[in-house]
């Protein structure tokens, strides 16, 4: 028999605001636990809630790069349940009016193109965080990430494959990294992913029982938890041993398997009702025009203007417009240096690699721009050869050095002096005969050695070119 897998998701995005979502704690990551905690978002009896409009404008412009309908009267909702790091016992979300409603997203796979169609996006206050202490067997609670906004966008069970699946997060990621609406790291937790999936025989339209996998922060692990519960779901079904039942399951990163948490609430568990501490939110179509307008270049526009208007190849463009991170450094560089492909160049081949080099991802590179420029722009100009225009770089990115300074104190400029040169080439000839031989037996391997052995006698500060064309004259007069 065969079947189909059918999922769905819901994607939390933390939102790029500087406080959080109902009082003026700071919402940034990283701080030490417990430090961003305020009575409010502590959950004190009597202190009042306040929204974030920057919350809410991050929410719209989320709407409008999804494609969905925006709710002109928004309100806030209590979603009752209680668990350690709610310290409410309550969560409010959007329930019965959500900022927007009936969204699409297109993505594309091997496939070709497909429309993946959204319920609805909400914004919400995001839960604390757990930390689970092995040596003690405890469990401790950081209050920092509460009430920190995010919107959670809800998807309709349209995906078929982990394939469709992985586009779509990537596809959100770059639209709403690019619309400023969310770093998305989800490596920080700023995107996370619950996947609900089932199986049912092919050609059916009865929905099977349903499971979700919570709270996965890795395209990898969301992949891998997706082809073991979807082959859990139909060994049951084949063999008839064991349940399926309606539940939340956890990934397992190290075993490579999920397991249950708790059986599946319902929308009736949550006895959701509205917040009578917060007034509606008004949305006009001023507001959203504002939004909209102030909307940065998305992906697929600096992908456009790359290949057409900047005539970059595809490949070349497709790096950087797939980071938003790439995509701002290529945009700031370029005020200070002409040529974009030699920036292009020096991002995908010297930057990446140096940044790879330090374990660092691609969102994670923060290098001075203007620095950045002028190591190109001295190379360009012949002040310094590339090999040390790459040592620089690294010497930048670890310490920030000024390129020009740093060059006159460690006497790193190009040696250009062709007699210079020239007395290199001749001892590094003298000094190997065998090699000598062996290119005039038409060994044209040797010519890097010697090459090698000749920037080295010249600190690797000569012209690569220069000390080709003259050690070809002098090899082919022997």
């Amino acid at each position: 028999m065969k079947y189909e897998v059918v999922m769905g998701l819901e994607v939390h995005v933390e939102l790029s605001t500087n406080s959080k979502l109902f009082c003026s704690c700071s919402a940034k990551y990283g701080a030490d636990a417990n430090e961003n905690v305020c009575p409010a978002c502590a959950g004190m009896p009597g202190m009042p809630a306040v929204t974030n409009k920057k919350a809410v404008e991050l929410g719209i412009a989320a709407a409008l790069v999804t494609n969905s309908q925006i709710t002109r009267t928004m309100t806030f909702d209590k979603k009752n349940y209680f668990y350690p790091d709610l310290p409410t016992g309550y969560q409010i979300t959007q329930f019965y009016a959500p900022i927007c409603r009936n969204g699409f997203v297109e993505i594309e796979t091997s496939e070709g193109k497909k429309k993946i169609t959204l319920k609805q996006i909400h914004i919400e206050e995001d839960a604390g965080k757990l930390v689970h202490d092995t040596r003690t067997g405890t469990t401790l609670v950081d209050f920092n990430r509460t009430s920190v906004p995010l919107v959670e966008i809800v998807s309709n069970p349209d995906f078929r494959t982990g394939e469709e699946v992985i586009a779509y997060l990537e596809k959100l990621r770059l639209l709403l990294s690019f619309a400023g609406v969310s770093d998305c790291k989800m490596q920080e937790g700023s995107m996370r992913c619950d996947v609900n999936i089932s199986v049912r025989e092919a050609g059916s339209e009865k929905l099977g029982v349903r499971t979700e996998i919570k709270n996965m922060n890795s395209l990898k692990a969301i992949a891998a938890a997706i082809e073991y519960e979807s082959a859990r779901h139909i060994e049951v079904l084949e063999t008839g041993e064991g349940q399926l039942v309606q539940e939340t399951r956890r990934w397992d990163e190290a075993k490579g398997e999920t397991f249950s948490m708790r059986e599946k609430e319902n929308a009736t568990d949550y006895r959701y009702f509205p917040n009578p501490e917060l007034v509606p939110v008004f949305i006009s179509d001023g507001w959203i025009n504002e939004v909209r307008n102030s909307l940065p270049e998305s992906s697929d526009e600096k992908f456009a203007r790359m290949t057409g208007v900047l005539n970059l190849s595809e490949y070349d463009s497709k790096i950087i417009s797939g980071s938003k991170n790439l995509a701002d450094i290529f945009d700031e560089t370029s005020k200070y240096f002409g040529k974009p492909k030699e920036i292009v160049n020096w991002i995908i081949v010297e930057l990446i690699s140096a940044a790879k080099g330090d374990n660092k991802g691609l969102d994670d590179i923060k290098i001075d721009c203007a620095k950045f420029a002028k190591i190109m722009e001295m190379v360009d100009g012949g002040t310094i050869n590339r090999n040390v225009g790459k040592k620089l770089l690294v010497s930048v990115l670890e310490d920030g050095v000024d390129p020009e300074a740093y060059v006159k104190e460690n006497n790193l400029g190009m040696v250009s002096d062709t007699g210079v040169i020239e007395e290199a080439i001749k001892t590094v000839i003298s000094e190997n005969a065998k090699s000598v031989a062996e290119y005039k037996n038409g060994n044209q391997k040797v010519v890097g050695f010697f090459v090698g052995n000749i920037m080295r006698k010249l600190g690797g500060k000569a012209d690569p070119a220069i000390v080709n064309k003259l050690l070809m004259k002098y090899l082919n007069e022997l």
